[in-house]
């Protein structure tokens, strides 16, 4: 199998919180809509391709965002969120994770 091909299979990936090493896993999902996007394990969390924004942590029904990735200008795919930093907000507070598939 291709590198290439390897990237567009991604179906699982991790955000591990840099500041106390907490981790989340995302899993690819289809809602009930028949909307494509990566969910969280413990809620109804997710990372959805957003046509004008990208890859974004937010919830399908606001123009809320919750989080993000950190290099805005590096090339994005739609079928996966980029490796990385990625950046959140909770409130008064924000958090700094890396993505890395699993």
């Amino acid at each position: 199998m291709t590198k290439k091909l390897a990237k567009l299979e991604r179906r699982t990936f991790e955000l591990r919180r840099k500041s106390d090493d907490l981790i989340y896993r995302f899993d690819r999902t289809t809602d009930v809509l028949g909307r494509v996007g990566f969910k969280r394990r413990d809620g109804d969390y997710w990372i959805i391709w957003h046509e004008n924004l990208r890859w974004i942590a937010a919830s399908w029904e606001s123009d809320e965002v919750f989080g993000l990735p950190w290099d805005q200008f590096s090339a994005q795919s739609d079928k996966t969120p980029p490796e990385g930093i990625w950046v959140s907000r909770k409130g008064p507070k924000s958090y700094v994770y890396d993505l890395v598939y699993v």
